[in-house]
């Protein structure tokens, strides 16, 4: 399994992932989540993936192929990000249709989800979730991040501190927090993180760090994560049907 989060915010875009395909007592297998397809000064597309790995690496790479080797239509040549989002569907269902029938024949479960966001010189820069069958939603001021994969240990610091406002440091921080919940509490989700931060019309990458498991920041998160939640559960007022206990 894996983690990813995208959030799109007022100063420009941020996206992490995970690194783990595999998970078991003597089993652990690493495979990059983050893509990007970038002609700096004109635009940046970023993909996450998570779900089957043949599944999204062959969408990716069929997009890859025909972005450097196709008929002109391809990613690099998208007028919009809705565009995109739309041709990342069209080739997941492509390749669906290809190796579905052989994979449910083996018990293997062909299902993959995508995060995709990025900007296009003359637009905003955009954020979408596409699904399996190839549908996807958009980003907006009431829903500014998508995850995908193991989701739910991470929600909650993003649902209390993420709005559009948040800058992209503060954000930074945010998805370590959910990377470290999610990985305290799930051995499918594991370094190294990929984490990369975009900033609104710069049309290239900003910040792209690969944090390791013995990273010192990531160590230094996760301790002063650890300390603050024990000193506010230690700061909670008591209740009074609590008040006569010792």
């Amino acid at each position: 399994m894996t983690y990813c989060i995208g959030i799109n915010l007022d100063e420009g875009l941020l996206f992490a992932s995970d690194s783990r395909t595999n998970a078991g007592v003597d089993d652990v297998r690493r495979f990059g989540k983050m893509r990007t397809f970038e002609v700096p000064g004109e635009r940046l597309i970023v993909t996450l993936s998570a779900g089957n790995l043949s599944l999204t690496q062959n969408t990716l790479n069929l997009l890859e192929h025909r972005a450097r080797h196709g008929d002109g239509t391809g990613l690099l040549n998208a007028s919009s990000m809705f565009e995109v989002a739309t041709m990342v569907g069209d080739a997941m269902r492509e390749i669906r249709k290809r190796d579905e029938p052989y994979l449910r024949d083996s018990g293997i479960d062909a299902s993959g989800t995508f995060i995709v966001g990025g900007q296009i010189q003359g637009e905003a820069p955009r954020l979408f979730l596409v699904y399996s069958e190839g549908n996807f939603i958009e980003s907006n001021p009431d829903t500014p991040y998508f995850q995908s994969g193991e989701i739910k240990f991470g929600k909650p610091i993003l649902d209390r501190v993420v709005t559009p406002k948040t800058s992209l440091l503060e954000a930074a921080k945010c998805a370590l927090v959910s990377f470290d919940s999610t990985m305290r509490s799930n051995l499918s989700v594991g370094p190294p993180i990929e984490l990369l931060l975009y900033h609104r019309d710069a049309l290239q990458v900003g910040i792209r760090e690969r944090l390791e498991d013995d990273d010192p920041y990531l160590n230094q998160v996760r301790g002063h994560w650890n300390d603050s939640l024990r000193n506010a559960l230690q700061t909670l007022p008591m209740p009074e049907w609590l008040s006569g206990e010792n």
